[in-house]
């Protein structure tokens, strides 16, 4: 037992998680997510395209199944699916993600409305001219090469590439607690910047924004924000507002038309749900100034089209798009990647330093390679030369060898032990041969064809040329600034080949506001005896049916730009904008007023429209006996809270009744005042007078101490009784009309 205990060993828990978890974010992030900044290739890409080559599926060759490729892929270099190969197989295939596609692409490899690949079974694929310039030169040992997961293949730890892709196609991954989105360049402005680092390598962020001025996404588009992109190139991190690029036209009917033709790289892939989202705007009434929403998009761009309605304003709707849709959208940028198996944010100087340091390096091996064959080959030409020139002593060597070692001692040391020659001057001339053992392999797999003249000729020649070329590839290795010419001249010629305008305009745009366009209508606001408040159309309202507004205790008819006026018990006037007002059906409660408002613990008496108020005068009736009246051009306030009346300490409003200027002008309208104790007062309305809304008001009724006001109305000539609070009746008929600040009659309620 002691033994077996003996095989456990005790660990920390927190420790081990701690470790475990560490090396397994590292694997996601060197060995997954994040690119290597030399290439800007993650690891899958690299293992397709290294596959591809493998394959030999160069641009000029015949497509192949894209199962061989993913096939090959997975069982060589890559054993992590299928279904993630074939996904960055197709990402590489996408003009509209990369600004030079890696991959050629032959079938359905989906669009840019979201449509998916088909099936790997049914597409096929070969390199693109751009993969090549990362490809060319895997055959002449520019980089090491690492065994593969199980170690029975070797792979490139990176490839030579020769054009600058993490700048100019951009990238995108999620690692553990780190992320990177580098966006995509025009090739011939980051080709411009790295031979602009070339000529000065001490040049700033600010001097190399001359020659990449900003990235170019290959969907268009508009960089609003185009003076955050130094501060990003300086930093390396960042955020970019893209906007589509949209155009308004003149339409049918009399209506405008607002036409997408460049839409945010952001949503590259997901036209189709931008056009939904459209869509849905328009039938969410969102925006209702929208009438029509078409994609007409072909094989000639896009053309997303947005038909506004008659007499609206098509530019403020496109205001309202650009902020409730992905018409634009934020970019974030983080110019995160591998070197040295370090993750590492970079900006623009740094990220094409590492570029040039890197062609540096591969152009540097490539020279020592090609100096190597130069040198090689001229060993080998020389001594075919010289042996053109001795051919009837070596031919006589050759017969009188009785072996290719033999011969080939004789030829390379001069030993001529056993040889038959046919006299001593050829022995003595086979005695001073010292050929190297290149050049004596050479000289004795010649063929006969090599002795006539014109193919001599070309052995001189070629012997000029390659000492040119020795002369030439010394100079680069040995001269910094001929090396870097020679990059210059091979990245001028990548330019003309993937030279192609700028798409995305950098403008520095202020946010503009979206004015909401209103359709005025009648609105009704029903208030039930709780305070629930709701409004709905004129058409609910007039087909409801009595019985169905028997619960509402207060009705007010208003417009939907206007504004409801709440008066309280207090003395005080709140407004509530009609916007803020719920809009429901019949049938559903609504909010309550003091919600709205803020009333708190205030009583709320008296509700009328802001706009109608102005026409009107109100008569206040306080609980102490004082009346008056007072021009609602009183009240015209912007503030959301008011005092409406004066009044004294212990005094509430009792009532607030509206009238008409006309109501006041007639004689035979009548002030109607009940108090508690059921004395009824009714006097000419002509008698009260009309005061400011901080006056205390005229006494209306005698009281005793223990009485007050509980209602006040304005009654016509044809009145016969009112309802009061409570459900009593007076009988407006059987009042007499006295003098105001009279007793008043009791015993009619």
């Amino acid at each position: 037992m002691e033994n077996d205990m003996e095989q456990y060993q005790q660990l920390d828990f927190a420790e081990e998680m701690r470790t475990s978890f560490r090396d397994y974010a590292l694997s996601v992030i060197i060995a997954r997510a994040i690119p290597d900044v030399r290439d800007g290739l993650k690891p899958v890409q690299r293992r397709i395209l290294y596959a591809m080559n493998e394959l030999g599926l160069e641009p000029n060759k015949p497509h192949r199944k894209s199962a061989r490729i993913v096939g090959d892929t997975m069982g060589k270099y890559h054993p992590h699916g299928d279904s993630s190969i074939y996904e960055a197989l197709v990402h590489m295939s996408e003009d509209y993600s990369l600004t030079v596609p890696l991959i050629d692409g032959h079938g359905n490899f989906g669009s840019i409305d979201g449509d998916p690949a088909a099936a790997m079974r049914y597409t096929e694929a070969r390199l693109s001219y751009g993969a090549m310039t990362m490809l060319d030169n895997l055959d002449k040992g520019l980089v090491e090469f690492v065994p593969n997961f199980d170690e029975s293949e070797k792979e490139p730890a990176v490839l030579p590439a020769m054009l600058p892709n993490l700048l100019i196609n951009g990238t995108t991954g999620i690692a553990v607690g780190m992320a990177t989105n580098i966006p995509p360049h025009n090739a011939a402005e980051v080709i411009d910047g790295c031979i602009a680092y070339l000529d000065n390598p001490y040049i700033t962020v600010e001097d190399l924004m001359r020659y990449i001025p900003a990235p170019d996404f290959p969907t268009g588009g508009i960089i609003v924000n185009g003076d955050a992109i130094p501060d990003i190139y300086r930093t390396g991190e960042g955020k970019l507002k893209i906007r589509a690029k949209a155009t308004i036209e003149r339409g049918d009917n009399g209506r405008s038309n607002i036409v997408i033709t460049e839409i945010p790289y952001t949503v590259s892939g997901n036209k189709t749900k931008l056009v939904e989202s459209l869509v849905g705007l328009m039938r969410d009434k969102v925006f209702e100034e929208i009438y029509d929403v078409r994609d007409e998009s072909s094989k000639e761009g896009i053309r997303i089209v947005i038909e506004v309605k008659k007499d609206r304003d098509a530019a403020n709707l496109l205001n309202g798009l650009y902020k409730k849709s992905a018409l634009e959208d934020t970019y974030t940028v983080n110019f995160l990647a591998v070197r040295d198996k370090q993750p590492i944010v970079f900006n623009l100087r740094s990220m094409v330093g590492e570029f040039v340091s890197f062609q540096e390096e591969l152009y540097t091996k490539e020279h020592e390679y090609l100096l190597g064959k130069a040198k090689q080959r001229l060993e080998v030409v020389e001594g075919l030369l010289r042996a053109t020139d001795c051919i009837d002593l070596i031919i006589e060597i050759l017969r009188g060898s009785t072996s290719v070692k033999q011969a080939k001692d004789c030829l390379m040391y001069g030993d001529v032990t056993d040889i038959k020659f046919k006299s001593e001057a050829s022995r003595m001339a086979a005695f001073r041969l010292n050929f190297t053992q290149t050049q004596a392999d050479a000289i004795l797999a010649m063929p006969l064809y090599r002795l006539i003249g014109l193919e001599i000729e070309k052995l001189q020649n070629e012997s000029v040329e390659l000492k040119t070329n020795i002369e030439k590839y010394t100079n680069i290795l040995s001269r910094k600034s001929a090396l870097r010419q020679v990059i210059k001249d091979r990245l001028k010629e990548f330019r003309k080949k993937f030279v192609r305008d700028r798409r995305t305009v950098v403008d520095n745009l202020a946010s503009t506001d979206y004015v909401e366009e209103v359709k005025i209508e009648d609105i009704y606001v029903l208030i039930d005896k709780f305070g629930y408040t709701k409004t709905v159309d004129e058409g609910t309202f007039t087909k409801a049916s009595p019985e169905a507004l028997a619960d509402y205790v207060h009705t007010v008819r208003m417009r939907n730009d206007d504004a409801l006026c709440v008066f309280t018990a207090e003395g005080n006037m709140f407004r509530v904008k009609a916007e803020k007002l719920p809009r429901c059906r019949l049938k559903e409660k609504g909010t309550l007023i003091h919600n709205l408002c803020r009333l708190d613990q205030e009583e709320a008496i008296f509700y009328c429209s802001f706009e109608e108020l102005f026409e009107r005068q109100l008569l206040f009736v306080s609980t102490g006996g004082y009346i008056k009246l007072v021009s609602g051009i009183e009240f015209d306030t912007s503030r959301l809270c008011v005092t409406a009346t004066k009044l004294e300490e212990g005094d509430t409003v009792a009532s607030i009744c509206e009238v008409s200027p006309a109501d006041v002008l007639q004689t035979d309208r009548k002030t109607v005042i009940v108090t508690k104790n059921g004395y009824a007062l009714a006097f000419p309305l002509s008698e009260v007078p009309e005061l400011k809304k901080t006056g205390r008001g005229v006494k209306a009724i005698s009281m005793d101490k223990s009485d007050k006001v509980v209602f006040a109305w304005v009654a016509a000539p044809d009145t016969e009784e009112l309802t009061l609070p409570g459900g009593k009746k007076l009988a407006v008929k059987k009042l007499k009309v006295r003098p105001r600040a009279s007793k008043g009659t009791k015993g009619l309620i």
